[in-house]
């Protein structure tokens, strides 16, 4: 389990993408993890397969690479980091999973007092666990959905989130991993029988 509260920031050192799945090497040097460990990278829960002098090694699954950004990161960009709650640890954010739902796409970033307006296009089958005023995870980040219409969703963000997070170097039409808020999906799941929906 995660909060979205983003401690630390790594860097990507090297990618390795294939057909049958990748991995990537990260710079991690105030990151106090070990093999085995699990850290949200971007948003998305991986395991540490390799922790030695700062550099972290995780391993991608096709799954994976099929439903976020990560097999698409260019190297040496910063990554947002977030190793895994711990039960004595403060709930800041709001539980996430570290389980990307979908990409969703960059609409605008415009100015908004002292911080911006982050606006995306969600994709159709999210829309019905985003809730206004609720929480999503963008890029592992815990935000409060500031604004609603239809597919597209709006955020505020504040100079602190800018500074501590790779948020701020989202440009429009750039895909990003969101993932709802955990409760929201188990609800929807227990209604779809009700109204005719899936039941696997």
């Amino acid at each position: 389990m995660f909060t979205g509260i983003i401690r630390s920031k790594g860097r990507l050192l090297a990618a390795e993408i294939r057909v049958g799945g990748g991995r990537l090497l990260v710079d991690a040097p105030e990151l106090p993890v070990r093999a085995g460990d699990s850290v949200a990278v971007e948003g998305v829960c991986l395991t540490v397969t390799e922790a030695e002098g700062g550099r972290l090694r995780f391993d991608l699954a096709v799954e994976t690479l099929s439903r976020t950004t990560l097999g698409e990161l260019p190297v040496g960009r910063p990554l947002n980091l977030e190793p895994s709650l711990r039960l004595e640890d403060a709930l800041d954010g709001h539980l996430m999973m570290g389980h990307v739902d979908a990409v969703a796409t960059v609409r605008a970033r415009e100015p908004e007092g002292d911080g911006e307006r982050l606006t995306l296009d969600l994709p159709q089958e999210l829309t019905h666990l985003v809730a206004y005023k609720g929480s999503l995870a963008v890029n592992g980040v815990s935000l409060t959905v500031a604004g609603l219409d239809g597919q597209t969703a709006s955020f505020a963000l504040v100079p602190f989130t800018l500074e501590e997070t790779t948020l701020r170097l989202l440009q429009p039409g750039q895909g990003v991993n969101v993932e709802a808020d955990p409760i929201a999906r188990y609800v929807a799941r227990l209604l779809s029988p009700l109204e005719g929906g899936p039941r696997s």
